[in-house]
């Protein structure tokens, strides 16, 4: 299920809504103009199945989605934890690349297959933390100053639509305030407690 928190954006941030509501989340949402929207979610996809058998197993929502929007390119990123000894290191590397605050000229749009993820979206002097899980198609508007975070030990599927066939392309702002509000993993603990 889906989880907001909304932080200040100060040097000691205040916690101002934790809620899983999804009235709530919506409102709020909407007043950054940033979409939630939930999928069914397939359940008989294995973990780690291939983009090719994902893509299909979605085939209309993604055709509708593209129709919609006008994406000209879908592919699907994920990561899983596995017994590798370099597990670890690619953990961590994946992670660091999205926990800077940063920019896209485009929307960046994601549908949580499975797995889970929190997006950090910046706006008007707030944070507002939206926890996806599967099921979940988060729309944030290109320019939207954010960040990712998939945890200390990451865990997800999701498929992303794009304008612009090159995919992912951030512009960091090289703010330190990913630093300020509390991460993936202090944010599912406390929501679990």
């Amino acid at each position: 299920m889906t989880y907001l928190t909304v932080y200040t954006d100060g040097e000691t941030p205040e916690t101002l809504l934790e809620t899983g509501d999804a009235e709530e989340i919506a409102a709020a949402l909407k007043e950054i103009e940033v979409r939630l929207r939930h999928w069914e979610v397939i359940g008989d996809l294995a973990t780690g199945a291939d983009q090719e058998t994902i893509l299909d197993a979605y085939r209309e929502e993604v055709a509708r989605v593209v129709a919609e929007e006008g994406y000209t390119f879908v592919d699907v990123a994920q990561l899983h934890p596995d017994d590798s000894a370099d597990w670890p290191k690619r953990a961590k590397a994946a992670r660091e690349k999205f926990l800077n605050e940063h920019t896209h000229d485009d929307d960046e749009v994601r549908f949580f297959v499975g797995g889970s993820g929190i997006f950090y979206l910046h706006v008007g002097g707030k944070v507002h933390a939206v926890l996806c899980e599967p099921g979940d198609l988060l729309s944030v508007p290109a320019n939207t100053t954010h960040w990712f975070d998939m945890g200390t030990s990451p865990d997800f599927t999701a498929i992303r639509f794009f304008h612009d066939d090159d995919g992912w392309i951030g512009a960091f702002t090289g703010d330190s305030i990913a630093s300020r509000i509390p991460d993936f993993d202090t944010i599912t603990a406390r929501r679990a407690a």
